[in-house]
């Protein structure tokens, strides 16, 4: 009877194993080739985040978050954000969306206000937006006075963006030219792609000034959100808090050159252990100026000096995956590619969705997100799924 147990575990483990890849492999052929967002309002499209458990999809358009089936239909929308709402990930051990939300008195602060009609309360503030999908039921739900809405203060982007620094023409605002917060991400510890432990990834916004030496890498801070529930507040934009946590678990630096707005989207990919980061591409001629760029996971951080107010700082840096078309110049590499900064959202087996936004001429946006294929070679990063 022993030998007979012993013999059948084993095989028991293999049709366990077997049958859960089949249901992955039903759960992706089940997935659409595009979901249609429908016209938004005049406030482009930020971010994705999927839920293939409960088979949704979310969007940010800058002042809301829309909620639909695969199928394309709206199930509910969260609106009333006088700030910027912007990446977004979904955390499938709580079930919860979490997103970039900004307040801040700068050119795109001021625009958001603008198109919107509401005064600017001169305060900025840096969070994470924690939404609970299951509550957001139906259209235009207010994001202060419904309970579906948690925030986090991300006291670290703050202090950095309203930090003064010395570069080579003078003074200059905003240390690391730090212009707030927008990629987000769950992934394992960096250097340990098979740890089950997730931490949150939060992605600076970088400005991409040509007069300024202090902006040519990108800035992600590393969370571990154990203790977030404690933390996390409702929302009120007349009364900005500031709970969240002191600082961050760790904040890396990557070499990629200046762009426009730091990293928009950053996705992290557990069939490849990577991160993907789509960009706005800078304009330094001595840069590539890429739109993708991928941060190798699998590597450890590396200890190493930049220049930051005209001193030598310590940090850690990560490296660019060692793959596609290399600048000789600078030895950055990455893709050109033109979507991605509005939408990226990893699916399984190397397969991502990807947005496609689009602007009428009486300033309705949209977005279409297409399932793509991971190639990564010399020539393509992504190739479409039809």
């Amino acid at each position: 009877m022993k030998i007979k147990k012993i013999f059948l575990l084993p095989v028991f483990f293999i049709l366990l194993t077997l049958s859960v890849q089949s249901q992955n492999v039903n759960m992706l052929e089940s997935l659409p080739d595009s979901v249609y967002s429908g016209k938004q309002g005049k406030l482009h499209v930020q971010g994705v985040a999927l839920d293939q458990a409960n088979r949704c999809i979310y969007f940010s358009f800058t002042d809301r978050l829309i909620k639909m089936d695969l199928s394309g239909k709206l199930i509910g929308s969260v609106t009333g954000f006088v700030g910027h709402l912007g990446d977004l990930d979904f955390n499938t051990e709580d079930g919860k969306i979490y997103g970039s939300l900004e307040y801040k008195n700068d050119a795109i602060g001021k625009g958001i206000r603008k198109s919107l009609g509401v005064q600017n309360n001169n305060e900025n503030g840096f969070y994470i937006a924690i939404f609970d999908g299951s509550r957001i039921v139906r259209p235009n739900m207010d994001a202060e006075k419904e309970d579906l809405l948690r925030t986090i203060y991300i006291k670290e982007a703050v202090k950095d963006y309203e930090a003064e620094v010395k570069t080579g023409n003078g003074t200059k605002p905003h240390r690391f030219a730090c212009s707030g917060i927008d990629g987000v991400a769950f992934a394992p510890a960096i250097g340990s792609p098979n740890s089950d432990k997730k931490y949150l990834y939060v992605a600076y916004g970088v400005y991409g000034d040509t007069d300024r030496d202090d902006n040519d890498h990108q800035v992600l801070l590393k969370y571990d959100i154990a203790n977030w529930n404690k933390l996390a507040q409702p929302l009120l934009q007349d009364k900005l808090h500031h709970s969240g946590p002191a600082r961050p678990s760790e904040k890396y630096f990557i070499k990629t050159g200046s762009t426009n707005y730091g990293i928009q989207n950053l996705a992290y990919d557990t069939f490849t252990g990577n991160f993907f980061a789509a960009v706005y591409r800078g304009t330094k001629a001595q840069f590539p100026n890429y739109d993708l760029f991928v941060i190798d996971a699998h590597k450890m951080p590396v200890k190493a000096q930049i220049s930051s107010g005209g001193q030598h700082i310590k940090v850690k840096t990560l490296s660019l995956l060692q793959a596609g078309p290399k600048d000789e110049n600078t030895g950055i590499r990455g893709w050109h590619f033109k979507w991605g900064a509005t939408g990226l959202c990893p699916i399984g087996d190397g397969l991502f969705y990807v947005s496609h936004n689009k602007k009428y001429k009486d300033g309705m946006q949209e977005s279409t997100i297409y399932k793509y294929k991971w190639v990564g070679d010399a020539q393509n990063s992504f190739i479409r799924v039809k």
